[in-house]
């Protein structure tokens, strides 16, 4: 009778957690329907405001966008930053976290201290500024939306912490068969360590997707600018000339907005089902002790 009860407890329980995450997961959905369904509305019903449902389907918000050259430009500037920044700044927060939380690293407590101070202290904005513009001398290059993200100290603690659970007689035996640290690091570290991996993967490329800020502050050619910087122009300044479209065809200022979003929102929407398997595994990490 009482296992009866429990039970019955325990599905309620279950039931209410379902509705109320339901629901919780709607509300956050509705935005995002309702930015989708306008950018797919004609230009007289989007000034009378937002509907679940479009009555009037229209493409020309769309057909507008992609008549320019900005977005294809764009498009390739916010590809090629978060892959190639992506890529450089997994390598390198994984070296360096492996590095820190190898054994026999004499100065591997001082590599995590030095490294943690960072996010302590600030440089502060002008700094920030002087550093990237004026020393480095890297205004509107591409090299200004890419160095300054390449490393993240909270990426490379949650590497470490992953690191120092793997057992430390996998790097001690290969070394014993005569291996080196880059094959050691490339060919068994490396090859087990796909779930913290994926996740600070996917961790840098939506910084490096999302970043508008270094754009904003170091890149005044429009040639160099990524999808978020047009979609700010776009939104901030509602000038479609911003566009280079030559072509007439009548959309509302608040229809082209609403398909920019959605055009630079869709790619790195599509990137999580591949590493969703390895996420959740990959924040766990370093959660347990036992």
């Amino acid at each position: 009778m009482i296992s009866k009860q429990r039970d019955t407890s325990q599905l309620t329980v279950s039931v209410a957690a379902y509705v109320f995450i339901g629901f919780f997961a709607l509300i956050c959905l509705i935005p995002f329907w309702l930015v989708y369904i306008g950018s797919f509305t004609a230009e007289h019903q989007i000034v009378r405001g937002f509907q679940m449902l479009p009555t009037a389907f229209s493409l020309d918000s769309y057909r507008f966008l992609f008549a320019g050259n900005q977005v294809y430009q764009s498009s390739f500037v916010s590809v090629f930053i978060t892959v190639v920044g992506t890529a450089g700044a997994v390598l390198l927060t994984s070296m360096f976290s492996y590095v820190a939380a190898h054994q026999k690293v004499k100065y591997r407590n001082f590599l995590s201290f030095y490294i943690y101070i960072t996010l302590l202290f600030a440089p502060g904005l002008v700094g920030y500024y002087l550093l990237i513009s004026n020393w480095l001398s890297l205004r509107d290059s591409l090299l200004a939306l890419i160095l300054p993200q390449l490393f993240s100290a909270f990426n490379a603690f949650l590497m470490t912490s992953y690191f120092r659970t793997l057992p430390f007689e996998l790097s001690e035996a290969a070394t014993v068969d005569g291996a080196h640290e880059l094959y050691i690091f490339f060919r068994i570290i490396w090859p087990i360590s796909m779930p913290v991996i994926a996740t600070i993967t996917l961790f840098y490329a939506l910084s490096y997707w999302n970043d508008w800020f270094n754009a904003l502050m170091f890149i005044d050619n429009p040639q160099n600018h990524p999808l978020q910087m047009m979609l700010r122009r776009i939104v901030s300044n509602a000038n479609l000339d911003y566009l280079n479209t030559n072509v007439n065809i009548p959309v509302s200022a608040s229809g082209v907005q609403l398909s920019t979003v959605c055009v630079t929102i869709g790619p790195i929407i599509f990137l999580y089902p591949f590493l969703q398997r390895y996420f959740i595994k990959g924040m766990t990490i370093g959660a347990v002790k036992g």
